[in-house]
């Protein structure tokens, strides 16, 4: 591994950098994005400008994800790609920051000789140290872990947002230890946020113009902080952000399971404000492939926990990731996934077939012995039963007046606007007026498997 030399000192007494223009481009979730925009107010307090054309900076900086093969594929085609820029321009940086760097390592240089800084999730605090020390010819990397990091005290620069919804991260790292994932090992043990600055920052947002907020974490139910004596848990938490302002929309991602409180369900009835969505990952329907997975609940308990959401928010939105072809996975437990989708009747659902891991406890104990082929007939035949329940959910809302937060408008009709409802559905209407910014009642009077479409109230 290689350790960074900490010369800030001397650094501050040269100009290595002539203009420091920043270019952050950032795959996978949104825990990624929003780590984006910390580095940017790391960056920016060391006097970076952040540019949208990567073509003028002079430091292009790769937030990378691990979570499955197709991303670190799509990340590698798009170093391979900036191997121009850097022809034309010898001075430029490239750097790798995030859960593949984490994963990689020093083995980042061997393999894309192009990358000059490799950082991992819990190293963005050092990233000015690092490109000085690239500027110097030097390959910079801290790939050190943290059972402390939070960056708590640091305003995110808000890159990703269309200034009505933030993300706030709330939690850092995982300790659940998924057979199949990788995120423990690329970030870290499980750590808690001060609750104080989430709520200041959540404040903050509010006072700026935002309508809504998202919390942050691998499993925000396993928050927790203890201070002088006083625990104050995610069901705490979410109770003080909801009450800062009833204007003020509240969201969480992502929930396991095996933590998903009825205290929890109590906080989000309780407030009109916090939006009645849950996304609930289920990964698989059949008992064995679960324990497999090193999930730590079963079947019935999932479903336990669902009939729990829905006695006391009757009209929660449900969404869930799932997984097909794990190791061993045969066609009857396939089919028990299946028929735990009928019979939640998910409102959506992001779907993958699966992909192993270096590294990670799948890797090293099972076999991959699912085909490829099979992975894709079982997913193909998981989407096509998720749109239908999708759909399903969509027309029972006909009829229906829905709370609309605007996001701006429609992708496919710039006369429509698009926002979304308390349950996470898309929703577009025709108006007007397309400056209309805030929350709206619409009437839904048709649907798609992916889209509610109404008429404004």
């Amino acid at each position: 591994m290689l350790f960074l030399i900490n010369f800030a000192h001397f650094f501050e007494q040269c100009d290595f950098m002539g203009d420091k223009k920043l270019f952050i481009e950032t795959y996978g979730c949104q825990m990624n994005f929003s780590d984006s925009e910390i580095v940017a107010s790391i960056l920016k307090n060391d006097g970076f400008e952040i540019i949208d054309n990567k073509d003028d900076a002079t430091v292009i900086l790769i937030n990378t994800c691990s979570i499955r093969d197709h991303a670190e594929q799509r990340i590698r085609r798009r170093l391979s790609e900036l191997k121009s820029l850097k022809k034309r321009n010898p001075d430029l940086q490239i750097g790798l920051i995030g859960c593949m760097a984490e994963r990689m390592k020093e083995e980042v240089f061997e393999k894309h000789p192009e990358v000059d800084i490799v950082a991992g999730p819990d190293s963005y605090r050092s990233l000015p140290e690092l490109i000085a020390q690239a500027a110097m010819g030097q390959a910079a990397a801290n790939t050190i872990l943290s059972e402390e990091e939070t960056y708590a005290e640091i305003q995110p620069v808000r890159l990703h947002s269309n200034g009505i919804s933030a993300f706030i991260s709330i939690m850092r790292g995982c300790q659940n230890f998924c057979s199949y994932c990788v995120v423990p090992y690329t970030r870290g043990k499980e750590r808690s946020r001060s609750p104080q600055t989430i709520v200041n920052e959540a404040k903050e947002l509010f006072e700026k113009g935002y309508y809504e907020v998202t919390l942050l974490g691998q499993n925000v139910n396993s928050y927790q902080w203890e201070e002088a004596g006083k625990i104050v848990r995610f069901p705490d938490l979410i109770t003080m952000v909801g009450d800062i302002h009833p204007d003020l929309r509240v969201r969480f991602t992502t929930s396991h399971p095996k933590d998903l409180s009825d205290d929890l369900i109590r906080a989000i009835a309780g407030h009109e404000n916090i939006c009645n969505a849950i996304h609930l990952a289920v990964q698989s329907g059949n008992d064995r492939i679960l324990h497999k997975m090193n999930r730590k609940y079963t079947r019935a308990y999932y479903l336990e926990r669902v009939a729990a959401i829905r006695k006391q928010i009757p009209d929660c939105g449900i969404s869930t990731d799932i997984i097909v072809g794990f190791c061993s996975e045969t066609e009857d437990e396939f089919q028990d996934t299946l028929s735990l989708v009928r019979e939640v009747g998910f409102d959506s659902a992001f779907m993958f077939k699966y992909s192993e891991r270096p590294n990670t406890m799948a890797q090293r104990q099972f076999e991959d012995d699912v085909p490829e082929e099979e992975k894709l007939r079982r997913l193909d035949l998981l989407v096509q039963l998720q749109q239908e329940m999708s759909l399903e959910s969509n027309r029972r809302d006909i009829g229906k007046i829905v709370r609309v937060l605007i996001e701006g408008t429609s992708k496919k009709n710039k006369k429509m606007l698009m926002g979304r409802d308390g349950r996470n559905k898309v929703v577009v209407f025709q108006t007007v007026d397309t400056s209309l910014k805030g929350y709206v009642d619409v009437t839904i009077n048709d649907c798609t498997s992916a889209t509610l479409i109404g008429t404004l109230l």
